[in-house]
């Protein structure tokens, strides 16, 4: 029996995560020696803070390592509910809280709970990859919105209701964006709310990016608009980024209680509880004042580094980008190289040894994401090799 053959057709038109297969490759090539600069992962390298470290220990020590609730555990979906209804201004309670594992798990768990065949869920490009790819395995139909450097890379009101449909359910909103590092502003948040309202939708605002701000950026959370808004709003986030906790893999969603009970009850058949020790060094990571520095000190790290590849990339011939204002990522438009990003990204890598993301996984062939998560002494190695690549390519 060829088992390729009768793979369900679900699984069989989703490809893997392209950011994960490049990441793979770069490691790889670093495993047999070969000395790759990293632009491709989204992965803080700062190791956890250590009171987060030592909240997991000890709740390891203190013997929690049984099976917990699937939506986790009362204490922590309280510490998430005290931080929304501070940092973001939204009103939740812990039983609209569910604990998942990452941030990806409840973006996946409530697009599962939520999108029927051949419901349409709108999703502007460029996007973080696992987005259409989620809802094509729940059977939805993902509707792309292109955006252009000229508007930042943020979709308009107009551009929102122009793809409204009878069959549109779900508005996927990422602010501040994976690929681009763009941030709505809070007028901005306002008039795209105005929009859902009018057209009764629901909207899943992905938020693991909050805390990584630059220039003034202020983040504000959709949910918080209006209490109507926080009764169609899906918030996702988790404590990956902003945490440099990727490996714990803990992520959360917040949603009107109805929804909750929806997911943790897809949770308890798939994944049921998150790691129970983890859990607690995300109790500590939310409530131990030390959290605040640690995360003003990468956000800082971050921004010098940003600065450096902005000013660097400006220069670059054939080449352009926008400033990004939030997350750790920048966005270069390649078109006037005349090569597929794919290509461009892959010849790179070989030649060149340096790992970036082609903008073919974000929807768009004409660009390549580059990762500054990564030491300034890595970033200028890595930039150096890419305009050398730049130059032989563009004469």
């Amino acid at each position: 029996m060829n088992i390729s053959q009768i793979l369900s057709q679900r699984v069989a038109q989703v490809p893997a995560s392209m950011t994960l297969v490049i990441a793979a490759k770069g490691k790889a090539m670093k495993a047999e020696g070969i000395d790759v600069c990293s632009f491709s992962a989204g992965e803080p390298d700062f190791p956890t803070p250590q009171h987060i470290v030592e909240a997991a220990k000890q709740a390891l020590d203190e013997g929690k390592t049984r099976y917990g609730p699937a939506a986790g555990e009362l204490q922590l979906r309280e510490a998430i509910a005290q931080k929304l209804q501070t940092d973001n201004q939204l009103d939740v309670s812990p039983q609209q809280i569910q604990v998942t594992n990452g941030g990806k798990q409840a973006i996946y768990n409530a697009i599962a709970a939520l999108v029927n065949p051949g419901d349409e869920v709108i999703i502007p490009a460029p996007y973080w990859v696992s987005y259409p790819e989620i809802v094509k395995l729940a059977e939805g139909v993902p509707v792309i919105l292109p955006t252009s450097a000229e508007a930042q890379y943020k979709i308009t009101p107009e551009q929102l209701k122009g793809a409204i449909t009878e069959r549109t359910k779900l508005f996927v909103l990422n602010s501040p964006s994976n690929p681009t590092g763009m941030v709505y502003s809070p007028e901005e948040i306002r008039a795209l709310a105005q929009v859902v309202l009018d057209h009764d939708l629901l909207v899943l605002s992905d938020e693991i990016y909050e805390k990584l701000l630059y220039d003034g950026a202020e983040h504000l959370s959709i949910g918080a608009v209006s209490p109507e808004l926080g009764d169609r709003t899906i918030t996702c986030s988790g404590f990956a980024k902003a945490y440099s906790m990727t490996g714990w893999r803990l992520g959360y969603l917040a949603a009107p209680l109805p929804l909750i009970q929806a997911t943790s009850t897809l949770q308890s058949h798939s994944t049921s509880n998150v790691c129970t020790f983890a859990q607690f060094g995300a109790i500590a990571a939310l409530t131990d004042p030390k959290s605040r520095d640690c995360i003003e000190q990468m956000r800082q790290a971050f921004d010098k580094r940003r600065q450096y590849m902005y000013d660097r990339l400006s220069q670059l011939p054939g080449t352009s980008v926008v400033k990004p204002t939030g997350a750790f990522y920048m966005y270069v438009n390649i078109s006037k190289l005349g090569i597929p990003s794919y290509e461009f990204c892959e010849r790179l890598l070989e030649e060149y040894h340096v790992a970036a993301i082609p903008g073919i996984a974000f929807g768009t062939d004409d660009c390549l994401r580059l990762s500054y998560a990564t030491d300034l002494a890595s970033v200028e190695k890595g930039l150096d090799r890419l305009e050398t690549f730049v130059r032989a390519i563009s004469g």
